[in-house]
């Protein structure tokens, strides 16, 4: 590995994470949870104590009485060892939504003739965007984290963000405080918007009142999730008190210096302009509720983690850029940190240098930076691949910094991948930055695409760049390993996914904020602004669309060799996927061709018979599009509005919030905020959403071009109608609307077979 330097050396002998080496109970208990029925095969040591100037190291063997042997110096080494002789030998794994493979293990446990040994290459390896929590497991129950937490320690992880709950700890801060309940619960917002409110983006709560019942149920679902990740080895990053506060402390602390923060997005000031208790007028007070949290937080889940998140001016500029204002504000809130843990240590996301690059030039990033000693800050690189910040700022000015890799924006489902950034950049990060300490992943939504989000995490064991060649190679043979007796996996699905690998997940562009793209059928239709789009809610496709069309022939062409694939849910997940993005592609061709026809007619009359008819094609090719669309998707549940909306009102004790639950999880969707201050942000591709919201916009759309001129086309009349729709849809409930017809899945082959006959109809050519 590229060597540290000395500097490097004693950087890490100062900023310690503690590590939890209670035994190999969790890993043990992580193996019966997953291979039951070969508990008993796997033999687990932990050889000395890992401390923090080491990287992880696992060996393998096959001990005398035939059990399989891992040591390693930590937990987690443990943990990556084990998946690394599960994928090698057995050709077995575990997934998002598909869930773990590795039961297929064959029944006698592969021996291993050549011990195999491991190491990583940085000493952490980080998970989760803070807003994460919003957009993909804002509703999730225990049975969720399980799984994720059980992926996440078989990956590597030891470094995750655990904010799960923080408001039962916010709420019992300020009602110790003096605010009433009332004051508190004005401040909060809903389930899926809490990352923004913790953020000090937003306050208030448009869909109601955030249920005291959800407040209660998640801290205690935080508990059992900081237990097991403590359990698994991995130290949690923790949250911390930011200063953020209710509007009412000019009631409580009449002689409070506060802070105004600056309107973000197009939220009106009654729901933004949050309110700052400035760290450097009010050290005392800032300290007190900064103890206050952290000792409610130490009682709750023990003494686990000296890590804190702790974020202040997420797409939010400070009141001023005066140098000495910027560092006394680092300054204090750091001592009240210190005050409250003498051995924290601060971790903050760094997307701020990036999307307000106007105000954070160079020397206020220094200055802000500067208020903390350097070993007691944790900076993620949030955008490493695209827009990495590390290296204009001189790695943070000596402070760790941790490379991650943000992909996915909203938990947008587009197919997309940067992999030669993923396993050239990192390494060159690390022979190039003397304080770079980890890898990490800060997606936005844990959604689709989660190869290149396995790839950088396996990159943290691998001295020199990832081959991906042989990388995606080895993906396949594992994911659609079905267990003894499958056979061979035919090369179909090799094929697929080395087409994909060089183009759909090789994009070397990092323009305009690349990232998992949109497609024009999940944005508000007009006729400009939407097609070939870069930047936020981009829709520009990188790569050939053709190609993608090829792998979906490569797919069924698979199944026809081997049938059983059909039952095969990696394969099916993923056949689902993939035609999602052929047909969304599709859509946005076909859109494509039927403005510029509409915009080619003659804007000064009424549009002629022929001109009419040629537009009354292209609508029905749209239309006919998504109803293949919602089909395919619906007969997989995790490409269904249904349930995303039957886990948000799972969470209601009580019938009449149902109602308040399923509004924060179709408006997220949808609107995001009261009235589209983020519309379609947060959309998905998802059946049911296609049917009842995307198809009914599209409809009228399609039905205005073709009975208006173009010289009377009116966009702010159209935008006043969408509008007005949406605020309609996200107010109804599900299976009342009479659009929601899908509860089981359907079959896919038959939906694949109808896809496959209708192809020379949807696309023009076979």
């Amino acid at each position: 590995m590229a060597p540290f330097t000395f500097f490097a050396l004693a950087l890490l002998l100062v900023f310690t994470v503690p590590t939890h080496q209670a035994g190999t109970d969790g890993i043990n208990s992580l193996v019966q949870r997953l291979i039951p029925n070969h508990a008993s095969g796997f033999e687990f040591q932990l050889i000395g104590q890992k401390n923090d100037t080491e990287n992880d190291d696992y060996h393998i063997s096959s001990t005398s009485n035939g059990k399989i042997l891992v040591a390693g110096n930590s937990i987690s080494a443990l943990a990556v060892g084990l998946r690394r002789y599960l994928t090698e030998q057995a050709n077995v794994d575990i997934y998002w939504y598909i869930g773990s493979r590795l039961h297929l293990i064959p029944q006698t446990l592969p021996n291993i003739t050549n011990p195999i040994a491991g190491s990583s290459i940085v000493p952490y390896r980080y998970h989760f965007n803070t807003v994460t929590f919003s957009y993909t497991s804002a509703f999730w129950t225990w049975d969720d984290w399980e799984l994720q937490l059980d992926w996440m320690a078989l990956h590597g992880i030891n470094l995750p963000l655990a904010w799960v709950g923080q408001e039962k700890l916010l709420f019992e801060t300020f009602s110790d405080a003096g605010f009433n309940d009332t004051e508190i619960f004005d401040f909060l917002s809903g389930p899926p918007f809490q990352a923004w409110n913790r953020f000090g983006n937003i306050q208030g709560d448009w869909g109601g009142q955030l249920p005291m019942s959800w407040i209660d149920e998640q801290f205690e679902l935080n508990k059992k999730i900081v237990a097991r990740m403590v359990e698994l080895g991995m130290t949690p990053i923790l949250p911390a008190f930011t200063g953020f506060v209710p509007r009412a402390i000019d009631r409580v602390y009449p002689n409070a210096s506060v802070l105004i923060g600056s309107q973000w997005e197009d939220f009106s000031p009654r729901y933004t302009n949050d309110t700052f208790l400035n760290p450097s007028e009010n050290p005392e007070l800032f300290t007190q509720l900064q103890k206050s949290f952290i000792s409610k937080q130490q009682d709750a889940y023990g003494n686990v983690t000296h890590i804190y998140t702790l974020d202040q001016y997420n797409e939010n500029d400070p009141s001023s850029g005066d140098l000495d204002f910027l560092r006394n504000l680092t300054q204090n809130t750091w001592a009240s940190l210190k005050a409250a843990d003498p051995e924290s240590i601060w971790v903050m996301q760094a997307w701020l240098f990036h999307s307000n690059v106007d105000f954070w030039t160079n020397e206020r990033i220094e200055a802000y930076l500067g208020g903390a000693p350097n070993e007691d800050m944790l900076i993620l690189d949030l955008f490493s691949e695209s827009s990495p910040q590390w290296q204009r700022t001189n790695s943070y000015y000596g402070k760790p910094w941790i490379w991650c890799q943000l992909h996915n924006y909203g938990g947008n489902l587009g197919l997309y991948g940067q992999i030669m950034n993923l396993t050239i950049d990192p390494i060159q990060a690390l022979q190039n930055s003397s304080s770079l300490v980890g890898f990490g992943l800060s997606m936005e939504g844990q959604e689709g695409n989660q190869i290149v989000y396995d790839l950088l995490l396996d990159q943290a064991w691998s001295e020199e760049p990832i081959d991906t060649d042989i990388y995606f190679h080895d993906w396949v043979s594992s994911r659609y390993n079905s267990g003894t007796g499958i056979g061979t996996i035919p090369q179909a699905l090799y094929s697929a996914w080395d087409q994909m690998r060089t183009t759909v997940y090789n994009s070397t562009n990092t323009t305009f904020i690349p990232g998992v793209q949109k497609s024009v059928l999940e944005l508000s239709p007009k006729i400009n602004g939407i097609y070939n789009k870069t930047g936020r809610h981009g829709t520009t496709v990188y790569y050939d669309p053709s190609v993608l069309s090829m792998a979906w022939s490569l797919f069924y062409q698979a199944s026809e060799e081997t049938p059983a694939l059909w039952d095969n849910p990696a394969y099916k997940y993923d056949y689902v996927d993939i035609s999602r993005q052929v047909l969304s592609n599709a859509f946005t061709q076909a859109y494509f061709d039927f403005v510029s026809s509409y915009n080619a007619t003659n804007g000064s009359q009424a549009t002629s018979n022929n001109e009419t008819d040629m537009l009354s094609t292209y609508s029905s090719t749209l239309s006919g599009i998504l109803l293949s669309l919602d089909a395919v998707l619906a007969t997989n549940g995790h490409f269904r509005l249904s349930t995303w909306i039957a886990d948000a009102r799972a969470w209601a004790n009580d019938t009449d919030l149902t109602s308040y639950y399923e509004y924060n999880a179709r408006n997220q969707l949808t609107l995001w905020g009261p009235t589209g201050e983020i519309n379609d942000y947060a959309s998905k591709v998802w059946s049911g959403l296609v049917s009842s919201y995307y198809l009914p916009r599209w409809l009228a759309f399609t039905d205005y071009i073709t009975t208006t001129p173009r010289a009377e086309y009116n966009e702010t009349e159209l935008t006043g109608h969408f509008m007005s729709f949406s605020e309609s849809w996200q107010n109804e409930t599900w299976g009342l609307s009479g659009n929601e017809t899908y509860s089981e899945e359907g079959d896919l082959f038959v939906v694949m077979s109808q896809l496959r006959s209708d192809w020379p109809t949807l696309f023009g050519s076979t």
